[in-house]
């Protein structure tokens, strides 16, 4: 009995620390694409360069984007990583902190070097960031 008490209690805290990360990243440029009134995607804007500190912190279920208005995102479900040949992707569902949801992902771009890139999704408008991991 003892043997199955300690294999869930294993299994439980390594659910909730997987989640317990923290992860600062600087975004390099943004860019942003808008959807017209018939639902098509215009072109992303030409990306405008950027110092934004962006933090990603599974202990608060936050994600923060340190601009001049902070954007804070209320994590509500984190989603199962996709990885595919060219991408890994993590990506949770958000309420922002004016009650709208969105989609914070993360890529990884494997064939690119593993860039990084953080996509806020909305059902009208994405705003793509260029990050990289902070080293502070």
């Amino acid at each position: 009995m003892s043997k199955k008490f300690a294999l869930v209690l294993f299994v439980l805290c390594v659910g909730f620390t997987s989640y317990s990360q923290q992860f600062l990243f600087k975004a390099t440029s943004f860019s942003v694409t808008e959807k017209n009134a018939k639902g098509k995607w215009s072109d992303w804007t030409k990306p405008v360069k950027s110092e934004l500190i962006i933090k990603i912190d599974g202990v608060s279920h936050r994600v923060v984007v340190y601009s001049e208005e902070i954007q804070l995102f209320n994590i509500i479900k984190y989603n199962e990583v996709k990885k595919t040949e060219t991408d890994i992707v993590s990506s949770y569902n958000c309420v922002d902190n004016n009650g709208i949801e969105c989609v914070v992902s993360v890529f990884t771009r494997k064939n690119q070097n593993n860039r990084k890139q953080l996509y806020i999704t909305y059902e009208d408008f994405i705003i793509e960031y260029n990050i990289e991991f902070d080293k502070q």
